[in-house]
C-alpha cells in the first residue's frame, strides 16, 4: 500500500510564521520529542519519502511503529494551528467564546458567563453567523433558568423565545440560498456556459424559484450576496451580460458596504470580482477590466484576505482574466509574455492548483500561442488538457480542446495523422452527446481539407464552412465556441488571405 501523503502535505502548507508557532508550541511540552525530528525529516523532502525517512532514523526505536508517530504528529500540528489561527476568524473567536462561557457555566460562574454571552451574540449579530447566534441563545436559555432559581425574573423569556425565531428564520432563509447556489453553481463547474436542454432546465427552475425571482425575500445581507451572485449566474447564462453586471455588481456592492462580511466571505467577493471583470469582457468595456485585474490582485493585501487560498485564488482569476481579455482582442503577443509569470505562479503554488484552474491556464496558453503564430507551441499546451484524464469537470474545456485539436493539427500539415484525430474526436463527441452543429461542420470540413491538395477546392471548402457557421451563430448555444476559440475568424482568415491575428483584431473592433 503507497504511504500517505496528508502529514507531508499538511507540513508543506504551512507558513514560516505557522513553522515557528509549532516548534514554539512544542517547546511547551515535556518528555521526548521525536515527532520535532520526524517534522524537520518531512519539511526538508520536496517531495514524500517515506523510506527515506525510515533509513534516516533506522537506529530509532520509535520507526518501528511509525504510522502512530505520524498520526500523533498530524494531530499535534492541527492543534498548534488551532491556538494560531484561535483569534484569525470570527469562527474561531465564537467557537472560543462558547468553550468559555460552557466552562464558566460549569463553575456555576453565571453572571461572568452571561457577560461573555452577551459580547458573543453581539459578534454573531454583526457577522450575522447564525449557527453561533442560534447556539449562544441555547446557552442564554440555560442561564436564565438558572436566575430563575436564584429569584432573579429580570429577563424577558418572550423576547429570548422572539429573537430565536428571528434567528431560525435567517438560518432557514440563508439555507435555501446556499442550496440554490450549490445547484447553479454545479452546473458552471461542470459543463462551463450553459448549452444543454438539461443544464438550461435546471437554471429556468432556479431563475423560477420565489427566492430568486421574488423582491426583498433576502432576510440578511449574507443572503442577499448570495441571491444577487446567483441571479448573477442565472443571466449569465441566458447570455445577458448587462443584467447579469448589474447583478454581480450589486453583490459586490453589499460586501464592500459591510466590511466584516467582506472579510468573513473573501472568497465570494474574489469571485464576484472576477465574474463582473467577465461580463466587462464580454460587454467590451476593456478599460474596467484592467482596473478590476488590478484591484483583484490588490486583494491579498486586505484584512482578512491574507490566505493561502485566497492568494491562489486571486492568482488564477486574474491571470485568467487578462489571458481571456487578450485572447478576445486579439492581442496575442500582450497574451504570450503572461506564460513566465503564470509558470512562475503555478511552480510558486505547487501542488495546491484546482484542476479546472490548471485546464483553463493550459488551454488559453494554448489559444494565445496559435494567434501569435506559435503553432508547435499552441500544441504543447494543447496537449497538456488533452493528455490529462478526462474526468466529469469541465468537459467543456475537453470538447473544445478536441474541436481547436483539429485547426492546430491542420496548421501544422499533419493532413494524414488528421483522420485518426477526426475518428478520435467524433468517439469522443458521440459518447458525451456534445455534438452540436459546429462541432459538425468543422469536422466535416476538416477531413475534406486535409484529403485535398487543390487550392480552389480547399478555397471552396472554407467558404462553405464560412456560410455554414454564419447560420448556426445565430443560435446562442452555438455561439458559444467563440468564447474558447474564434474559429469564425480562423476560416475568414483563410479566406482573405489574413493572419489569424488581423482577423480577430477585426472582428474585435466591429464588435467594440
Amino acid at each position: 500500500m503507497k504511504p500517505s501523503n496528508e502529514l507531508f502535505d499538511l507540513i508543506k502548507s504551512l507558513t514560516k510564521s505557522e513553522k515557528r508557532f509549532f516548534k514554539l508550541h512544542s517547546a511547551l511540552q515535556s518528555g521526548e520529542k521525536n515527532y520535532l525530528r520526524i517534522f524537520d525529516a518531512i519539511d526538508r523532502q520536496r517531495e514524500y519519502d517515506e523510506e527515506a525517512i525510515k533509513k534516516q532514523f533506522a537506529k530509532e526505536t520509535f520507526i518501528r511503529h511509525f504510522p502512530s508517530e505520524k498520526n500523533h504528529l498530524y494531530k499535534l500540528v492541527l492543534k498548534a494551528l488551532r491556538a494560531y489561527h484561535a483569534e484569525s476568524s470570527i469562527s474561531g473567536v465564537l467557537k472560543q467564546h462558547i468553550n468559555n462561557i460552557e466552562i464558566l457555566y460549569g463553575k456555576a460562574l453565571f453572571g461572568e458567563a452571561d457577560k461573555m454571552l452577551q459580547r458573543a451574540k453581539k459578534l454573531a449579530k454583526d457577522h450575522e453567523r447564525f449557527y453561533y447566534w442560534f447556539e449562544l441563545l441555547g446557552l442564554e436559555k440555560m442561564l436564565i433558568e438558572e436566575a430563575y432559581q436564584t429569584g432573579d425574573f429580570t429577563s424577558d423569556l418572550k423576547a429570548l423565545i422572539a429573537e430565536e425565531e428571528k434567528v431560525m428564520e435567517r438560518l432557514q432563509n440563508l439555507a435555501a440560498y446556499n442550496v440554490l447556489y450549490a445547484k447553479i453553481n454545479y452546473v458552471f463547474r461542470s459543463g462551463g456556459y450553459v448549452r444543454t436542454d438539461e443544464e438550461h432546465a435546471i437554471v429556468e427552475e432556479i431563475s423560477g424559484h420565489p427566492l430568486i425571482k421574488g423582491k426583498n425575500t433576502a432576510l440578511s445581507n449574507r443572503a442577499s450576496t448570495i441571491c444577487h451572485y446567483t441571479q448573477g449566474f442565472c443571466h449569465w447564462a441566458k447570455r445577458d451580460w448587462t443584467t447579469s453586471y448589474t447583478k454581480f455588481a450589486r453583490a459586490k456592492e453589499i460586501l464592500d458596504k459591510h466590511p466584516l462580511l467582506k472579510k468573513d466571505l473573501p472568497k465570494r467577493y474574489v469571485r464576484t470580482l472576477y465574474y463582473l471583470i467577465q461580463c466587462e469582457i464580454e460587454l467590451g468595456d476593456h478599460a474596467h477590466v484592467k482596473e478590476h485585474i488590478a484591484t483583484l490582485r490588490k486583494l491579498p493585501a486586505e484584512p482578512g484576505f491574507g490566505d493561502l487560498d485566497i492568494e491562489l485564488l486571486v492568482f488564477c482569476n486574474s491571470y485568467l482574466t487578462e489571458l481571456r481579455l487578450y485572447d478576445r482582442a486579439g492581442m496575442f503577443k500582450q497574451g504570450v509574455a503572461l506564460e513566465a509569470p503564470i509558470m512562475e505562479g503555478m511552480e510558486r503554488l505547487g501542488g495546491k492548483m484546482p484542476k479546472e484552474f490548471e485546464l483553463e491556464f493550459f488551454f488559453h496558453l494554448s489559444t494565445v500561442q496559435f494567434g501569435a503564430g506559435n503553432t508547435s507551441r499552441s500544441l504543447y499546451w494543447l496537449n497538456r488538457v488533452l493528455n490529462d484524464p478526462e474526468p466529469n469537470l469541465r468537459q467543456d474545456i475537453f470538447t473544445y480542446a478536441r474541436l481547436f485539436n483539429l485547426v492546430v493539427h491542420y496548421e501544422l500539415g499533419n493532413y494524414e495523422l488528421l483522420e485518426y484525430i477526426v475518428r478520435s474526436t467524433q468517439r469522443f463527441l458521440s459518447k458525451r452527446h456534445r455534438a452540436y452543429g459546429v462541432e459538425a461542420a468543422l469536422i466535416e470540413h476538416i477531413k475534406k481539407l486535409a484529403r485535398t491538395s487543390s487550392e480552389a477546392t480547399r478555397h471552396q471548402l472554407f467558404s462553405s464552412l464560412r456560410d455554414k457557421l454564419d447560420a448556426l451563430m445565430k443560435d446562442p448555444n452555438e455561439g458559444t465556441v467563440l468564447k474558447y476559440f474564434d474559429i469564425l475568424a480562423w476560416v475568414r482568415a483563410k479566406l482573405d488571405g489574413t493572419t489569424f491575428a488581423e482577423a480577430v483584431q477585426g472582428a474585435f473592433k466591429q464588435e467594440a
